[in-house]
């Protein structure tokens, strides 16, 4: 007995684990509907580190990925998911406790029940662990602690089954050795069954566990329709001197401009939410160039994104393969700062490398011509020097809507501008 009740204490203690770090995930998450910016917890001891501010972490690449939350369309930044795994893990727990003040331990029925309910974190952390791992290339603190008491969790549960079923197979109970012929021996407890009526009623216990928190925390969320369309719109948006280059299909209805930078890792990240968007199929993309590089960008005094020059330079000489040195230069952001960072250069060298037809183009006058007219028609535009920028038409996708609202805003922007309520 003293070994299932062990068990249980291990499952109970999985749950409060889990709970504990879906709770600072979605705590994490709800700080920005005020949609500011906001440092992030990622940390195995849950709620008790820093918050990062610096926007680096396994955790906020996470979090402002297509996969931290559903119906993004409908509630600005979506529900997060970490919101129905603190009602999961919180129903665990409860019954973790239930089953061991009712002494049902020791009931193979009651305790099966127990293991498949595990089984539902343990299945969506496998999956959200893929998803991390080959999708987005990183890795979550928070998201691993949910992972790993998830298998703990589980492990346990599944302890406690075959116990429980192997206590509940009829045995012979021993006499011992020298007892009297009429002595009594006094047998086990039998096992009572759970009826399947009860397990019903728990499952349907456990639904309401997640629907309820999920339910009122869409009814609750705020409505931000109204600044959908209120950050302003391009002063002149005429291009004589061919400086927005088109990226992918040109014959949808709706077009976009993305101001980018391809050394910024703001720009990346939108680009993964935005290929995952339902509306980006409708839409006729172009981009602007605007490297946050001193280099050649005069209205800053400092590079942000040491190389976004000579990169940008290489998307130029690119021209119709454009979109194919984006990715490279998303792909390797790192590398190529580093590389620009440790001797002049350094951006320019590894673009010839990986593509030297471009390597004549890369530096010539022509290529810095064309980034300097880019960054021309920004201030012809009266653009913040920031990066990315999303147009629709010619109204400007606000930039607390470029990360986890961005689903929420551009769907509403494309839908106006289809109905001829854009610019």
């Amino acid at each position: 007995m003293r070994a299932k009740i062990t068990i249980a204490i291990v499952a109970a203690l999985s749950a409060v684990a889990g709970f504990s770090f879906a709770a600072v995930s979605t705590h994490d998450f709800v700080q920005h509907l005020d949609r500011q910016v906001h440092g992030l917890h990622c940390s195995f001891l849950p709620g008790l580190d820093q918050a990062d501010v610096s926007g680096a972490s396994g955790c906020h690449v996470t979090l402002m990925s297509p996969y931290s939350s559903i119906l993004r369309e409908t509630v600005w930044g979506g529900i997060p998911i970490a919101l129905p795994a603190m009602a999961v893990f919180a129903f665990l727990l409860a019954l973790a406790l239930g089953l061991w003040a009712t002494g049902r331990v020791r009931d193979p029925r009651a305790m099966g029940f127990q293991a498949l309910a595990w089984g539902l974190p343990v299945i969506a952390s496998a999956v959200m662990g893929y998803i991390s791992l080959s999708t987005l290339g990183a890795a979550c603190k928070l998201c691993i602690g949910i992972y790993a008491a998830s298998g703990v969790g589980f492990v346990a549960a599944l302890a406690g089954f075959f116990m429980a079923r192997a206590d509940a197979k009829p045995r012979a109970i021993p006499i011992p050795e020298g007892a009297a012929a009429d002595e009594t021996v006094e047998a086990p407890p039998p096992v009572i069954t759970t009826r399947w009526g009860a397990l019903g009623a728990a499952f349907a216990l456990g639904v309401g566990f997640v629907l309820v928190p999920v339910v009122v925390y869409a009814a609750a969320a705020p409505d931000f329709e109204r600044f959908v369309g209120s950050c302003g719109t391009l002063a002149d948006p005429s291009d004589p001197n061919t400086v927005l280059l088109p990226v992918g299909a040109q014959t949808n209805p709706v077009p976009v401009i993305e101001v980018l930078d391809p050394l910024c890792p703001a720009c990346r990240g939108f680009e993964a939410r935005f290929e995952a968007s339902s509306v980006q199929s409708q839409t006729s993309r172009k981009v602007l160039l605007f490297p946050l590089d001193d280099s050649c960008n005069w209205m800053i005094d400092r590079a942000i994104h040491p190389g976004a020059c000579a990169i940008s330079e290489a998307v130029i000489c690119a021209e119709d393969e454009a979109e194919e040195v984006i990715a490279w230069a998303f792909e390797n952001q790192e590398a190529i700062m580093a590389a620009e960072r440790s001797a002049a250069g350094g951006a320019a060298r590894m673009a010839r490398e990986r593509f030297g037809a471009l390597s004549e183009c890369i530096g010539s006058p022509r290529a810095q011509a064309r980034v300097n007219q880019s960054l021309r028609w920004a201030v012809q535009n009266q653009l913040p020097v920031l990066t990315p920028q999303v147009y629709v038409g010619q109204t400007r996708l606000c930039d607390a809507d470029t990360d986890l609202g961005m689903d929420y805003a551009l769907t509403r922007l494309v839908t106006q501008h289809g109905n001829g309520g854009g610019q």
